[in-house]
């Protein structure tokens, strides 16, 4: 991968962080007219849609004959429905403080997950950068007075699970971004989260006898906006961008810059919901940012000072050639 790829996934990267930190403020406003399962249909309705436009168009080329399709299905299976079903029901036992908290441990979970199944190696230096950015948000949560109660086993443990789902379905993406193109992952695993949610959500209204319960926040402007930031941008867009990075950066380096979506939702709840911002907010930031640089800078710079085995072999290769 050349330095242009490079830079590019690296401010993909940022972009997708900063996409995910303003997710948390639509999703407040469209929660405030549906319940979280309406909610993730609407969301997946227009991310699938949306995209089926250009697919239709010839404009994205997908091909999913010969290929394992069947590992995408199992992708989805991770994310979006394991990561978004176990945290809804995560929520409903415990506190979305005790969410933030636990979600910030994904990069280590990702970590030794793609240590364990795709040999990633990570130094000593870049596995302090991340338990530094890990540390960095439960340090502004910890300092805002939220904590984990641990005696609520079932909501912990769900939510704890949303870290595994999401850590691999990074490593996942990693391994089949051999075989697939990133809109080829994005759009079947957005076509099962709409198929899924909007099935099991109409089917709960119709077998309530609340059908005019699931269409009426579509009369909320509100409501459809905020649908519109959530499918087509806070989903279809990170997807395409999450599958374009996988496919060039380790799953370990990326996982990292979620946290920097913490800075970026204090900011916005600061902006427009007028919440104060203060001095552990800011060195919680820092940690952060400080963990994500570290995880990235200070494994290229190992990795640029070390040869690999397959560079040692052609440099053998070639002296060998020349003495002959």
């Amino acid at each position: 991968m050349n330095r242009k790829e490079l830079r590019l996934a690296y401010s993909f990267a940022v972009l997708n962080a900063v996409i995910i930190g303003l997710s948390f403020l639509f999703a407040k406003v469209a929660l405030e007219h549906a319940d979280p399962l309406d909610t993730l249909a609407f969301r997946f309705a227009a991310s699938f849609l949306v995209m089926s436009v250009p697919v239709a168009l010839g404009w994205f080329k997908l091909s999913y004959r010969g290929k394992p399709w069947y590992k995408v299905l199992l992708l989805a299976s991770m994310y979006p429905l394991g990561f978004f079903t176990l945290q809804a029901y995560g929520l409903q036992h415990a506190t979305s403080a005790e969410g933030g908290i636990l979600y910030a441990f994904t990069p280590i979970v990702t970590m030794i997950i793609a240590a364990v199944f795709l040999k990633e190696s990570t130094s000593v230096l870049q596995k302090l950068s991340i338990f530094l950015s890990v540390f960095g948000v439960v340090f502004i949560f910890v300092m805002k007075g939220s904590g984990i109660d641990w005696s609520n086993l079932t909501g912990i443990s769900l939510l704890l699970l949303t870290c595994f789902a999401f850590a691999g379905y990074t490593v996942l993406v990693r391994s089949l971004s051999k075989q697939f193109s990133p809109a080829e992952l994005t759009y079947l695993t957005l076509g099962v989260g709409f198929v899924v949610f909007m099935i099991v959500s109409f089917s709960s209204h119709a077998a309530g006898g609340t059908l005019d319960r699931f269409f009426a926040p579509l009369s909320s402007t509100p409501f459809v906006l905020s649908i519109l930031f959530l499918g087509v941008v806070s989903s279809l867009v990170t997807s395409l961008l999450a599958n374009y990075i996988l496919s060039k950066m380790e799953a370990s380096k990326m996982s990292v810059f979620a946290n920097l979506s913490t800075i970026v939702s204090m900011g916005a709840g600061a902006m427009f919901l007028g919440e104060e911002l203060t001095m552990y907010h800011l060195i919680g930031s820092v940690l952060i940012i400080a963990g994500v640089i570290g995880t990235n800078r200070l494994g290229r710079k190992r990795a640029a000072g070390i040869p690999s085995d397959e560079s040692r072999a052609n440099k053998g290769m070639k002296a060998s050639a020349i003495k002959n």
